[in-house]
């Protein structure tokens, strides 16, 4: 059976309703008034059978995130699904080959994912580089943090949001994976962000700035299943922190458990005992690279780092950047160019947690996603990649 592979028209979309709305278990739910599953910042490739029927499809997310100190061109895949009957017939393959082709034309150099289930886009050349964890605490535990008498909080106001993006985006930059919250896919007013949640909180310091902010929603009840989640907790300052922190203490009462979006570095960490804690839930996120040369040009390098190395990459889905390539860094730039002698070959699995920072070349040469080399040149790379763990805040 031959398929059709194109982009989704109009004509499409209740199709991609039906198809995803099945994969992904809201078919009870009537499609929406004026749902389309392509809008600004989406692209969905579908590929139907020889009667037209849509059988499979993945989305393109047109985002950046932070690689370096850089925001890094990127695809983010979602809504990849298949028809039950024909599952394991290579038909995400079809799509997501196909969907990695036109990323890399609108200028995409990495791709990023939340899996499901690992093995199909292993099989492609995504690999596993960070997780979004939620973590559970006793909110007695929070009403131990100490505010700090010279900062002052107060509920957001729609004059606060460059501020607060602001404050996101500083911390953002100095880490490892962070969306960049802006472009078509952010685009949402003022109102509309204040209204996502139950509060936005910002910390504001002596000098009347905005040190910090946190989003959360308050759960139903006021018994012992009370709860709060807290999406961001982001303080640019210890004071900030601590007195974010601190307010959420004040529910312990009401409601005894908080969930908290914590990352493996957060600075909160050294505000709270880890025994203190559970994981609620842990999502895995996956990057693959769409354009070699375009990504390591892309994303910030070490100033301190210089040096170069010679590669050989093996990428049968991506071939337009496969071969041997010399890869250059010098002060705070890197550039890959073709020819060299090989010396160190990376699979498509191995480039992309090279290049996330989320292993190191023993790791790689051990899992079998890289080979040859010598102790210098495991050295090299694994110090020109080194940074924050890999972190991803946003769930697509």
């Amino acid at each position: 059976m031959t398929f059709d592979v194109r982009a989704l028209t109009a004509q499409d979309q209740k199709q991609a309703w039906d198809l995803g709305s099945l994969a992904f278990g809201y078919h009870d739910q009537p499609m929406p008034e004026g749902w389309v599953s392509d809008s600004p910042g989406r692209y969905t490739l579908g590929a139907f059978d020889g009667s037209g029927r849509l059988v499979a499809k993945a989305v393109d997310r047109t985002q950046e995130q932070w690689f370096g100190g850089r925001a890094v061109p990127t695809s983010g895949v979602a809504g990849v699904a298949t028809a039950p009957e024909l599952r394991g017939r290579g038909l995400g393959r079809l799509v997501l080959t196909g969907l990695l082709a036109y990323a890399r034309e609108r200028g995409a150099v990495i791709s990023t994912l939340f899996d499901t289930t690992p093995l199909p886009y292993r099989a492609l050349g995504w690999e596993e580089v960070g997780s979004l964890d939620y973590h559970r605490f006793p909110t007695r535990v929070l009403a131990s943090v100490r505010p700090d008498p010279a900062v002052t909080l107060r509920p957001a106001v729609e004059a606060d949001l460059p501020a607060i993006q602001d404050v996101y985006r500083r911390t953002a930059r100095t880490g490892t994976g962070m969306m960049e919250r802006s472009g078509p896919l952010f685009r949402a007013t003022p109102a509309e962000v204040l209204a996502d949640y139950h509060g936005i909180t910002v910390a504001v310091g002596a000098s009347g700035a905005v040190e910090g902010y946190a989003s959360w929603d308050r759960g139903p009840g006021y018994d012992s299943g009370g709860k709060l989640t807290v999406d961001d907790l982001i303080g640019l300052t210890p004071g900030a922190t601590a007195t974010l922190l601190a307010m959420f203490g004040g529910w312990a009462s009401v409601a005894p458990v908080t969930v908290y979006r914590l990352a493996v570095a957060d600075p909160a960490r050294a505000l709270l005992a880890k025994v203190d804690s559970k994981v609620e839930s842990s999502q895995p996120w996956m990057l693959r690279v769409v354009d070699a040369p375009g990504a390591v040009a892309a994303r910030g390098w070490s100033r301190f780092v210089s040096g170069e190395v010679d590669l050989e990459l093996v990428d049968a889905e991506c071939p337009w950047h496969a071969g041997a390539h010399r890869l250059v860094v010098d002060k705070g730039e890197a550039r890959l160019e073709p020819g060299g002698a090989g010396t160190v070959r990376l699979t498509p699995r191995g480039m992309a947690a090279w290049y996330a920072g989320a292993a190191t070349p023993d790791q790689l040469r051990r899992s079998g996603h890289l080979s040859g080399g010598t102790p210098d040149t495991d050295t090299f790379l694994q110090t020109a990649t080194a940074g924050p763990v890999p972190t991803l805040h946003d769930y697509f």
